[in-house]
């Protein structure tokens, strides 16, 4: 695998891994509603990582600094505001999955995820 796209693919599975834990850390404090939601989403996030540990072969350890942020985000301005931030988290994340697609064909179905993952996240706010 090439340099750039190894890197790449290593900055995705952080990303999804670090996904992993702010959705889990989420489901503890967002409304009982919203609860089961975040904990499905953060369980597909955890499937995206393998798919990019499945290229990668590297084992990277979760980074709990955004579940954190987040979790004092949600208590300070509420899920209205909050939930269209991770809307848009999501859909940047699908987006810049877009370029992988080529040389990696599995990310395709990643990507659709993650725009579904930030309707889902918009969907609670209905």
């Amino acid at each position: 695998m090439r340099a750039e796209l190894l890197k790449d693919v290593l900055k995705s599975q952080q990303g999804e891994l670090d996904a992993v834990v702010m959705y889990n850390e989420l489901a503890k404090v967002v409304p009982a509603s919203d609860r089961e939601t975040f904990k499905r989403l953060a369980a597909e996030e955890g499937h995206h990582a393998a798919v990019f540990f499945n290229y990668s072969n590297e084992k990277l350890e979760p980074n709990d600094r955004n579940a954190k942020l987040l979790v004092k985000l949600y208590k300070l301005i509420g899920k209205k505001a909050l939930y269209p931030l991770i809307a848009k988290g999501e859909y940047a994340a699908a987006k810049n999955y877009e370029h992988l697609i080529a040389d990696l064909p599995e990310v395709r179905a990643v990507k659709e995820d993650e725009t579904r993952h930030g309707d889902t996240v918009k969907a609670l706010l209905k």
